[in-house]
């Protein structure tokens, strides 16, 4: 069975950077459409970026300039550094993935949960003073 487990979350405060891995098993992301999702306390799940085998990647709005996704080497690993983190960044941080629906593309970037089909549990993340 495919899984996918996160870690690196932790308490920081703002301003400060954090790296997020997601360590997939049973899947490859040279292979597979990855993208990180955050769930902030009561609210829903939101994806905030996203990476392909081609290593194209996609961000939200509130990321954007702030967050990187990206694979090293030949690593099977699926990393997201944030950097200047603000208190609104507080969540829980969810690796998912799917296989291409396009031929050897993942098409546009997606950030709809219904997309993904394999998911972790995620990693927390606080941000405060």
């Amino acid at each position: 069975q495919a899984q996918l487990r996160e870690s690196g979350g932790g308490s920081v405060r703002p301003g400060e950077s954090l790296r997020l891995s997601c360590k997939p098993s049973g899947l490859g992301v040279n292979v597979y459409c990855m993208a990180w999702f955050r769930q902030a306390p009561g609210k829903e799940r939101l994806g905030i970026a996203t990476l392909a085998p081609d290593g194209r990647t996609g961000y939200s709005d509130s990321v954007t300039d702030r967050f990187v996704a990206s694979r090293v080497g030949d690593e099977n690993a699926f990393y997201l550094r944030m950097s200047s983190l603000k208190t609104e960044d507080t969540g829980i941080y969810f690796c998912a993935a799917h296989y291409p629906r396009f031929g050897n593309s993942c098409g546009p970037p997606s950030f709809v949960e219904r997309d993904y089909d394999y998911w972790g549990q995620g990693t927390e993340v606080t941000v405060s003073s």
